[in-house]
């Protein structure tokens, strides 16, 4: 059918049949529907050379199409000719290919091209802005960001819950708190509708930085501003309680948030589980979980995991191992982390061969392992002087497509460093720069402790230079024999 109508139009254009603007506008209009990019390409150079245009209309599906398939360099032309032809995309064709900018990270484009905008005549909407915050936020230009917003709020736009969310997340998101509170309050003054979840960001980011005063005070504030707590609140506040091991604190949140009309969720009830766990109060911990979570079927996979870490910490691997066993009983599989946590435990205690003998069964009951898997056996072989074991499981890892990563290779290079493998070492420090893994400061310091026991200062001295490059600092230790070593060789 299509087919047919490319040969109607080219028979039109090459007869003498009279073709006009509003005959390229649907034809054009429909190759661009159906997906004929190089065609509707091919017949608007035609067009132009006819002296022709499209409708705005036709212009902004052609751009909105464009943008969808990555082809900005065209949408670039097609805006230039519109100047020339004193035409104006649609807004939300502006939207869209504003959107694209912003996801190819050209944001001073797309500042630009807002600004084009007013001047045109088409003036931005409140998506417009707020496509170019979120660009803004998410390659941390947190200025330029807050700015436009004011800019946005100037010209008279009122930001609905969404647009005032999406500035709050992006700033909590990368750690900009004390901004996100500052640009809260703002909207706070001018009445904008501010969602439970906003305030739960803002309250999660103070407690990430240790502020649970602070974090509490907005709780406070949130209420007097008719925006109710839920259960999301009171975990993010029992999340700091139990990562900071203060059982007390959390069991007072826990009565709390009952006495408020929540139920705890298997979130809520993990969280106690594995502060109980991290306090070494493992029979505590087995009370909680039976008298709590299995009863009102508030467990999961991840509650059980926690209670197998927390056996396997306190070398409890028999009652790990039966726990395990039980899982099936309970309606729950192990995972990668179930498998990974156990190996651990087991090379903990000396039983090696288990150990190995539950890495493979995982791939016998469809468990794929995770990098932490990998990473635990690699570790515990380097540590018992077992390299090319380890660097099976290295070989293994890579070709199952799981990225090692800076621990993976830091083990690695610290097992080599100590079988005096300095060589191989620097040659996988290299191999891992190539996988566009970074370096820790802990690969760094092993790398330039090895060079000092082969008497190699210079390259120690070169792998110290990159190691502050990357803002890293040597341990007292180290950086003596550093020292000592430079001074021996009188290096310069």
């Amino acid at each position: 059918m299509l087919w047919n109508a490319f040969q109607i139009f080219d028979e039109m254009t090459l007869s003498d049949c009279r073709v006009f603007s509003l005959d390229y506008n649907k034809f054009i209009g429909v190759l661009v529907k159906n997906s004929c990019i190089d065609l509707a390409e091919k017949y608007y150079n035609e067009m132009i050379l006819h002296g022709f245009t499209l409708s705005s209309f036709t212009y902004s599906k052609y751009i909105s199409y464009l943008c969808e398939t990555g082809n900005l360099q065209f949408v670039e032309k097609l805006l230039l000719d519109m100047d020339k032809f004193g035409c104006v995309p649609y807004i939300w064709a502006y939207n869209t290919y504003l959107n694209s900018l912003c996801k190819q990270k050209r944001l001073d484009e797309a500042l630009r091209l807002l600004d084009s905008m007013v001047k045109k005549g088409s003036d931005p909407d409140i998506i417009s802005y707020t496509t170019i915050i979120h660009g803004l936020l998410n390659v941390k230009r947190f200025t330029d960001a807050v700015a436009l917003w004011d800019e946005m709020c100037k010209r008279g736009f009122r930001p609905d819950v969404v647009g005032c969310g999406a500035l709050i997340f992006g700033l909590c998101h990368h750690g900009k708190v004390d901004i996100a509170y500052e640009m809260m309050m703002e909207m706070v003054k001018h009445n904008f509708g501010l969602s439970v979840q906003i305030y739960n960001a803002i309250i999660s980011s103070f407690c990430k930085v240790g502020k649970i005063d602070k974090a509490n005070k907005i709780v406070s504030f949130m209420k007097k501003n008719g925006c109710k707590t839920d259960v999301d609140t009171y975990n993010i506040l029992l999340n700091y309680w139990c990562n900071k091991g203060m059982l007390d604190e959390a069991k007072k949140l826990m009565y709390n948030m009952e006495k408020a009309g929540f139920v705890p969720d298997s979130y809520s009830c993990n969280q106690v589980l594995k502060c109980l766990c991290k306090t070494k109060q493992l029979g505590e911990a087995y009370r909680f979980f039976a008298d709590n979570m299995e009863v009102n079927g508030l467990y999961d996979i991840i509650s059980i995991n926690i209670l197998i870490d927390g056996l396997c910490r306190a070398r409890r691997t028999s009652s790990a191992w039966k726990l395990f066993k039980e899982m099936s009983l309970k309606g729950i599989h192990p995972d990668a982390v179930t498998y990974g946590t156990l190996i651990n435990g087991f090379f903990m205690v000396g039983n090696v061969e288990f150990a190995e003998e539950l890495f493979d069964q995982m791939f016998k009951v469809g468990v794929v392992p995770n990098a932490n898997a990998y990473n635990t056996m690699i570790h515990h072989l380097c540590k018992a002087g077992r390299l090319e074991n380890a660097f099976g499981y290295f070989d293994d890892m890579i070709s199952k497509g799981i990225s090692p990563n800076a621990f993976t290779y830091g083990t690695l290079v610290n097992g080599l460093v100590k079988a005096h493998r300095v060589t191989e070492a620097m040659d996988l420090y290299n191999d891992m720069w190539g996988m566009g893994v970074i370096p820790d400061d802990v690969t760094y310091k092993l790398l330039i402790d090895g060079l000092l026991m082969q008497d190699k200062v210079a390259l120690a001295h070169m792998f110290w230079d990159h190691m502050m490059e990357k803002g890293f600092t040597l341990d007292k230790v180290v950086s003596e024999r550093l020292l000592e070593a430079t001074k021996s060789k009188d290096f310069k």
